[in-house]
């Protein structure tokens, strides 16, 4: 199942960088605060679940500001993708049934494998959103889709 995962997490990063490289080439789309915003609570969220995972702080307060240009958050995007990578590589399949408490879900008990599962659907429902929004300003989403990706993997490119 970790292999799974870090399959998963691959095509993520993949799909993250795609669009965010679709939405920089478009200029309204670039510069859209709607945009902006969606795309840093994708972010937060996935680094809230991963902070939890990996045992590390994570301060609503300081990573709730969302960044003033799109470059900001495409380097928080790959700053995050990397660091991620790094610790799924060492990821073990009994570290899949480790619990982790949220305060956003009280007296309850998370599997480590469920909120890597939160990460890969709350994010994928997002890009969607945000494929919306791009064609919505004029722009081309690119194709997204895990079973294409799975052909030939292609590592993300951030531009």
């Amino acid at each position: 199942m970790v292999t799974l995962f870090q399959e998963l997490l691959h095509h993520q990063a993949y799909a993250d960088a795609s669009l965010l490289m679709a939405i920089r080439q478009h200029e309204v789309a670039s510069k859209d605060q709607k945009l902006r915003t969606l795309l840093h609570h994708v972010l937060i969220a996935r680094r809230f679940w991963l902070h939890l995972c990996r045992g590390l702080p994570f301060s609503v307060d300081a990573e709730d500001v969302v960044p003033t240009t799109l470059d900001e958050i495409i380097r928080g995007y790959r700053e995050t993708h990397t660091q991620d990578n790094a610790w799924l590589q060492r990821l073990e399949e009994s570290d899949l049934f480790r619990t982790v408490e949220s305060p956003y879900l009280p007296n309850r008990e998370v599997f480590v494998r469920d909120a890597l599962m939160q990460v890969c659907l709350h994010s994928h429902g997002h890009r969607a959103q945000c494929a919306m929004r791009l064609r919505m300003l004029g722009g081309d989403p690119p194709s997204l889709d895990y079973i294409v990706w799975l052909k030939d993997r292609p590592d993300p490119i951030w531009g």
